[in-house]
């Protein structure tokens, strides 16, 4: 696993890794609880998300009483996201102006490390350095008012996104290769009751195929992030009804887990005044 490295100076440490009294610091081991991490890439030079699981996609037509248009099947679609307002774990998240009804996204990104154009979905993971978590934090009304106009979206997406704890590299979860994912179970939970489940092995389209179409006359480069989408029952807005009853509010704490990626956990507070 690859963590963004930080650089501690020995002489500024507590009493466990002081070198004040001349003790050898060339080991320095923290607690968790004393170190404050932030995301795993800390400037992503963009932010592409795709709509790659098929239940999710499914479950949001449904709810229009709509079968998912044949071009999905097709086209691997996805949205430019707001790079500048993304968080690390344990970082806060509010609503934007105007919304009620904050909602989480459980998906999974992965970083480009490699220039690239014009890939072939065969051979575009080669360019992956590495996969985290990724929460593709929602204004469901806002979301609605805007994408009714066939554009978004906007405003409902751009306040915030959460990666993280940890990068991992690709050759770490080879083993668990199934069909165009993974056989990694994903999870979503909200102060301590889960309430998504999924898998990445459930992936339509794999992050070759993503990347295929990212890279379309369009050139990728290092820090290029990839969202995955979100994982079948890894929204509110598919299963608040039956399992939550509610929105998030401040005070909630949303976590989200994937096999071998850890656990991204993030607190929801009031919008700052």
């Amino acid at each position: 696993m690859l963590v963004e490295p930080f650089e501690v100076d020995p002489g500024r440490l507590g009493p466990r890794g002081s070198t004040r009294d001349g003790d050898d610091t060339d080991d320095v081991t923290l607690d968790r609880c004393d170190v404050e991490i932030g995301p795993p890439i800390l400037r992503p030079t963009s932010l592409r998300d795709f709509y790659a699981f098929e239940r999710h996609v499914a479950t949001m037509w449904a709810r229009r009483d709509q079968a998912v248009p044949d071009a999905w099947y097709r086209l691997p679609i996805f949205y430019f996201g707001n790079v500048s307002e993304v968080r690390g774990p344990d970082e806060s998240v509010w609503a934007p102006r105007g919304s009620t009804e904050l909602d989480y996204e459980l998906e999974i990104a992965a970083l480009v490390d490699t220039p690239a154009r014009d890939l072939e979905a065969t051979r575009a993971e080669e360019i992956i350095g590495g996969y985290t978590i990724f929460n593709d934090w929602s204004a469901r009304d806002l979301q609605r008012e805007e994408t009714v106009v066939r554009l978004g979206p906007a405003k409902g997406k751009d306040f915030a996104a959460s990666i993280g704890p940890y990068l991992v590299t690709p050759d770490e979860l080879t083993d668990a290769r199934t069909g165009k994912g993974f056989d990694l179970t994903a999870t979503a939970s909200v102060n301590g009751q889960e309430l998504s489940r999924g898998t990445w092995a459930d992936l339509h389209f794999s992050f070759g195929e993503m990347l295929a179409r990212a890279s379309a006359d369009a050139r990728l480069v290092p820090g290029d992030l990839i969202g995955s989408g979100t994982v079948g029952s890894g929204c509110l807005l598919e299963i608040k009804d039956e399992r939550f009853g509610r929105w998030l509010e401040p005070g909630d704490q949303v976590t989200l887990s994937v096999e071998r990626l850890g656990a991204l956990s993030n607190p929801v507070v009031a919008r700052p005044t």
